[in-house]
């Protein structure tokens, strides 16, 4: 047995070598067909982990380059408030705000007649005398001034005399303001450096007035640029004409309305796509499709290869003879403003003693509001409930008082009122939206509480700032001694820089003297503000009702 077992232990190691020595050879030809593999595995390896730090390097270089190297855009450093001054001047009442110099702060645009500029202007090449603008002293200027620090980016002049503007006309990618002057003209002015891109003179007739506003129409001479439609008082008679927006040259030989007694005119665009003119007055409402106003001046067929067409509701709703709108309720129109509505852009007709809202496809009464007689201006629209668009309007009382009210736009209920003394020139309401989705009011007046004041009572220009979450309470912002010729609340960065704009001085009825205008943040008003209650139910001191109108937020819609 023993000389078995040591036999067996002499044979196992040889067979364990022999097995090794087969696994070897076995893996050493495994390998050799196998080492080519292994070799490009290795370099697709070495391949990602290059591809990965380079990718990586690049991400960290992005990094830097926008981290260090290349600057962050500049925000421009608007003052608090700024003067600008034009001595020997007369303003028109007329304030818009634009971007003019493109820093995303909204500049001033406004007018005045003088005989020559400022000569304050950053624009080298700027003509600063009427001569040099082929008019006879004095003319009309238009001026743009820096919402930042109140230079004057431009100023221009553009008419013997203005009638008027508007600053929102688009031709291809450049912006302007068309100008209607005296004697009868028409020009469009660039907004960015205030030079003259085209201008007519005869088109209108000498003998004729232009009637505010000028309508942006689509294109109808094909050119690819946004039309304009004039309309002139000739005798009783409306005359319309159509011109080119790239050159101002005429289109067609114009039309004639018998339109006696015409008050205003707006242009609405249905939920097709129709464009209609909408005519009133004293007591009566027209309207005329932009395609039939256009066959009139350039003739039949004229209106093919346009956009022009006509709403299948809006042509039931005209009387086809006479293009009445048949109206629910009677009374004077005074003024037909647009109210946006949950379904559309809806009508609002400013009657003398009563509003009423149309709606804006139908063409029926959605509801009617009276108010107090007579209304002094323009509604302005406003939010004094959440998401709602609401109305402001103010009413003479007697000579010296005057009733501000906001309607609500849905039903037509008053929500809020109060009463003021007032004088004749005192500008019109204005608002600014909230984050809250409601709006400030600020209003002009003088608010005497528990007095009812006389007849021999001067009225002062005080300036009040009110929000629908403080009902109970009105800020006294401001005052001014100055002739108010123009009054607009502006944002002039987008959500915030609250602020409000005023143009003083004499009007062009008026001699010529010092036409300032000025910014005022409304921060500034509102630390230094006083608090006005309107009843007894005060809860809360003066310092947390401003600290609260200080903390307000801003929403540019």
């Amino acid at each position: 047995m023993e000389g078995r077992k040591e036999l067996e232990a002499e044979i196992r190691p040889l067979k364990k070598e022999e097995e090794g020595g087969a696994a070897a050879a076995a893996a050493a030809v495994g390998g050799e067909r196998a080492g080519p593999a292994k070799k490009a595995a290795g370099r697709l390896s070495r391949w990602r982990t290059a591809a990965f730090f380079l990718s990586l390097f690049l991400c960290l270089a992005v990094v830097f380059a926008f981290s260090f190297i290349i600057p962050c855009p500049v925000r421009p450093v608007s003052q608090r408030t700024w003067n600008a001054a034009f001595a020997g001047a007369a303003a028109y009442k007329f304030l818009e705000v634009q971007d003019v110099d493109g820093d995303r702060v909204q500049d001033v645009l406004f007018a005045f007649r003088a005989s020559e500029g400022s000569h304050n202007s950053s624009s080298s090449n700027t003509s600063q005398s009427c001569s040099e603008g082929g008019f006879p002293p004095p003319c009309a200027f238009i001026a743009a001034v820096s919402g930042t620090n109140g230079s004057t980016l431009w100023e221009e002049p553009v008419a013997e005399d203005l009638q008027f503007m508007d600053c929102s006309f688009k031709y291809g990618n450049s912006q302007g303001c068309l100008v209607v002057g005296k004697p009868a003209s028409l020009a469009a002015v660039d907004l960015k450096t205030g030079k003259t891109v085209w201008r007519v003179t005869n088109n209108l007739g000498m003998n004729s007035t232009a009637l505010s506003p000028l309508l942006i129409i689509p294109d109808v001479s094909g050119d690819g640029v946004l039309d304009l439609l004039v309309f002139a008082a000739v005798g009783e008679e409306i005359q319309s004409s159509f011109y080119s927006g790239k050159t101002g040259e005429a289109i067609g030989s114009g039309g004639s309305l018998p339109l006696p007694g015409r008050r205003g005119h707006l242009m609405q665009v249905t939920k097709t796509g129709a464009h209609y003119v909408l005519f009133y007055t004293v007591n009566a409402l027209y309207g005329y499709s932009l395609k039939q106003l256009f066959t009139m001046a350039a003739g039949s067929g004229s209106h093919e290869g346009t956009s022009l067409k006509e709403d299948p509701q809006w042509q039931a709703a005209i009387d086809k003879t006479t293009h009445n709108v048949p109206l629910l309720r009677t009374g004077e129109i005074r003024s037909l403003m647009k109210v946006p509505g949950k379904s559309g852009t809806d009508l609002l007709l400013v009657r003398s003693a009563m509003l009423e809202l149309l709606d804006g496809q139908r063409l029926d009464t959605l509801w009617s509001s009276v108010v107090m007689p007579p209304i002094l201006s323009q509604p302005v629209l406003g939010s004094f409930t959440p998401d709602e668009v609401d109305i402001v309007i103010e009413s003479q009382v007697t000579t010296k008082r005057k009733k501000l009210q906001i309607v609500e736009g849905s039903y037509g209920s008053i929500k809020w009122e109060m009463d003021l003394l007032w004088r004749v020139g005192t500008p019109a309401p204005s608002t600014l939206p909230t984050a809250d989705h409601r709006s400030v009011f600020l209003f002009w007046g003088d608010y005497q509480q528990g007095d009812n004041g006389t007849a021999s009572e001067e009225a002062s220009q005080n300036l009040y700032l009110f929000h629908p979450s403080l009902p109970n309470v009105l800020l006294w912002m401001n005052n001014s001694t100055e002739s108010i010729v123009a009054f607009q609340a502006v944002l002039f960065e987008r959500s915030r820089h609250a602020c409000y704009v005023l143009l003083t001085g004499p009007q062009t009825a008026s001699n010529p003297g010092l036409v300032v205008l000025s910014k005022q943040k409304l921060k500034e008003d509102i630390a230094n503000s006083h608090v006005i209650w309107l009843n007894q139910l005060t809860q809360d001191t003066e310092q947390n009702v401003r600290d609260r109108f200080l903390r307000m937020r801003y929403h540019s819609p």
